[in-house]
């Protein structure tokens, strides 16, 4: 058995080596699960070759960055990119916002799976707890969904368009709650991926954004027809409670907030991505995390070990 070492808060661990852990961690550069344990088994028979019964997290990041470079190169750099965003002493932070029906859950799950993060937090339960917090009397836009929230403004609109100006007053609700989850992220160094529909680029204070590996991500569905099967598609599930014929009542306004979203992300040089196919989509996200912030060198979350390979 080779076991592998590394120090938590001073503490000294060990543990077995996991081809599986380890083909997770490969699996970041997207080379297919089957092949990334092909090269986890070729790496712990390199260090059975090497009579190797105990090695250190690093210096095994250092054997299989090795072992990449002689095989692919540009698996290799990923897998650098990967290892330093991993070990980076600041979390990292994605948000994902779209209009309602664009996937933003399904993303955020299917990144968060490839990126091994395990906070995933919706702005739609951070809604239902500022529900709890603020009255209907007091504010009656966040007891609305985001596409509704027009009914509720009490006060004649002044930009001429009361679906986005309800919109934004929703979002403003939310916002609160979401600023608040990202400086408790900072605070204890818990990587975090924020997704929904109240996610709108240039919402979030501007010192939040520059000092912390913050990323945004808007994702879209531009054809229409296409955005419509989406809600289809929701509603087939038996867990689905909201009808089909309320999205289909508010499509209209649903896919407004989708310009206003588009035009908040082209204002802020945030990541447009039409979400057409789940694993390009995913793909698009993997490379900007990795290409922005691969390349951090100083490091590590309080809250996880330093110990996948």
């Amino acid at each position: 058995m080779i076991w592998v070492t590394g120090n938590v808060d001073g503490e000294k661990y060990r543990e077995p080596f996991s081809k599986g852990i380890m083909s997770r961690s490969l699996n970041v550069a997207d080379i297919g699960s089957e092949r990334a344990y092909d090269l986890a088994s070729d790496i712990e028979d390199e260090l059975i070759k090497n009579n190797i019964e105990e090695i250190s997290s690093h210096d095994l990041a250092d054997v299989v960055l090795h072992h990449l470079e002689n095989v692919d190169s540009k698996i290799a750099i990923k897998y650098k990119n990967w290892r330093s965003l991993r070990i980076s002493k600041k979390p990292l932070i994605i948000l994902i916002g779209g209009a309602s029906g664009v996937g933003t859950s399904s993303m955020a799950f299917e990144l968060a799976n490839r990126l091994r993060l395990k906070n995933l937090i919706s702005t739609d339960m951070i809604r239902e707890v500022m529900r709890k917090i603020v009255s209907k009397e007091l504010s009656p836009v966040i007891h609305k969904s985001s596409f509704e929230a027009h009914e509720s403004i009490r006060t004649p609109s002044f930009s001429g368009d009361s679906i986005i100006e309800g919109f934004i007053s929703h979002v403003d609700v939310v916002n609160v709650g979401i600023e608040a989850i990202i400086e408790r992220s900072v605070k204890e160094g818990i990587s975090t991926i924020i997704e929904g529909v109240h996610v709108v680029p240039g919402f979030i204070r501007k010192e939040l954004m520059e000092n912390n590996n913050i990323i945004v991500f808007t994702l879209t569905v531009d054809d229409e027809e296409s955005h419509k099967q989406r809600f289809y598609s929701r509603c087939r599930q038996p867990w689905v409670k909201r009808p089909l014929e309320r999205y289909m009542d508010n499509f209209e306004a649903i896919r407004k907030t989708q310009e206003f979203l588009v035009e908040q992300a082209k204002i802020n040089n945030d990541r447009i991505i039409n979400n057409v196919d789940i694993n390009e989509t995913i793909d698009i996200m993997v490379n900007d995390i990795l290409e922005k912030f691969g390349g951090i060198d100083d490091v590590k979350q309080k809250s996880e070990r330093d110990n996948d390979n």
